[in-house]
């Protein structure tokens, strides 16, 4: 049997949050970008960086084992594994003049390096 991943089935409740202004740099950055519908966000973790832990985020197509999100108008893909890690993280989008780009607020980190892209938790 196979399983269509093109049009996932969402679950209810997110283990992580987006700001608005994030969300609106996320639809800003997938016209851009010219992403195309069957393209959704995907948000992880992987091994790396100073602090033992890297954040992922991107368009990605889905996968059969991604658990599937509605964060505002976007479709967020996450891996079982990683919500561990990320739940009750928020996403934002920071503008001000010592830092300009997606901020990771987790409280699971226990560790994050100096520019915030990675953590140990």
């Amino acid at each position: 049997m196979t399983t269509d991943v093109s049009t996932p089935s969402k679950t209810s409740t997110s283990p992580i949050s987006i700001t608005p202004s994030a969300l609106e740099h996320l639809a800003s950055l997938r016209k851009e970008l010219g992403v195309g519908d069957d393209h959704f966000l995907r948000v992880g973790v992987r091994g790396g960086g100073c602090s033992g832990f890297e954040y992922q985020l991107g368009f990605d197509l889905p996968e059969e084992d991604d658990k599937h999100y509605t964060v505002g108008e976007e479709t967020v893909l996450m891996k079982s594994g990683h919500a561990l890690y990320l739940i009750g993280m928020e996403i934002d989008w920071a503008t001000g003049l010592d830092n300009r780009g997606f901020t990771f607020n987790n409280p699971n980190a226990t560790e994050t390096c100096g520019c915030g892209s990675s953590f140990s938790a």
